[in-house]
């Protein structure tokens, strides 16, 4: 069952973002994971099969993985302990959606980069640089850092997010606040490319979102998602080019070797791109998970 957008009658609806619907249930959230598709600020027209289920399930795989390092937003993910009003849309909801905390989002976006790739590479060959920290000089496309950069950015609700250094995050949130963040996205990245290394998989990036509650970060949104990161078949891994992925890259390559300008309405997907990404959204979560997506 492919979902593009949802229309659960009774149900407050509160705002439709690139790829999720929300409700509002009072004092919690539903989070529907659709099957939509974003790239370059555009929801691309085409759907992709499995890929909510696959958004959905893996990141309550990692907020179970990671609920002794840092408390998280999820409150329900299974059916049978939704609200009543909620259940009779289960055809829609299973495996897609959760009920999470209401909660005020930190405004900024936290990337954790363990390679150079993607913006971050283009900006080094720019700058030398990525988010005002200098880096060593000679370093290839995907090269690995010695230690894991924390480069956060804007948190845009249209167009692009910014990034921003250290420094100019700790003036708008405070230095105790920001050094807390750094220190938590590292260490759930550290611990998380360390479990998929063993499964031969690189997690290259990743993006995260906090809230804060009570002086105490709480995860939230997606996490480790092939939407939010980038992994890499370790196998494959070599220094000096772009590598083959399990992510949303692949989409993006498509775009960029397309006619497309990135400015207009983009066009649909070819049906092979669309079977491949959907694909490689399943191995992926299989990969990790070691479990059958049901889709």
């Amino acid at each position: 069952m492919l979902v593009e957008k949802t229309d659960l009658k009774g149900i407050n609806f509160l705002k439709r973002g690139k790829v999720r619907d929300i409700y509002d249930l009072g004092d919690s959230l539903l989070l529907i994971s659709t099957d939509r598709i974003s790239a370059f600020d555009f929801v691309l027209p085409s759907l992709i099969p499995c890929k909510g289920k696959v958004l959905n399930s893996i990141s309550v795989f990692w907020f179970q993985k990671f609920k002794d390092e840092v408390e998280n937003h999820l409150i329900y993910h299974k059916i049978e302990d939704y609200p009543d009003e909620l259940k009779k849309y289960k055809e829609i909801l299973e495996g897609r959606s959760v009920i999470v905390r209401k909660l005020n989002p930190i405004p900024f976006e936290i990337i954790v980069r363990g390679y150079i790739t993607g913006s971050g590479w283009k900006s080094y060959k720019e700058s030398g640089q990525i988010s005002g920290i200098k880096l060593p000089e000679g370093l290839k496309e995907s090269d690995k850092f010695p230690e894991p950069l924390f480069t956060p950015t804007t948190k845009a609700e249209e167009g692009h997010d910014l990034p921003v250094s250290k420094e100019e995050m700790a003036n708008k949130i405070g230095k105790e606040l920001t050094d807390l963040l750094e220190e938590t996205a590292i260490n759930i990245y550290k611990k998380a490319a360390e479990y998929a290394l063993k499964k031969g998989i690189i997690i290259a990036d990743t993006k995260f979102e906090f809230a804060e509650e009570d002086g105490k970060l709480i995860l939230i949104d997606e996490v480790l998602t092939p939407d939010s990161s980038r992994f890499w078949p370790l196998k494959d891994y070599e220094p000096g080019r772009a590598q083959n992925s399990f992510d949303k890259q692949f989409v993006r390559n498509y775009l960029l070797s397309s006619d497309w300008d990135r400015k207009t309405t983009p066009p649909p997907l070819p049906e092979d791109i669309v079977q491949k990404t959907s694909s490689l959204y399943r191995q992926i979560y299989e990969l990790l998970t070691e479990e059958k997506i049901n889709c």
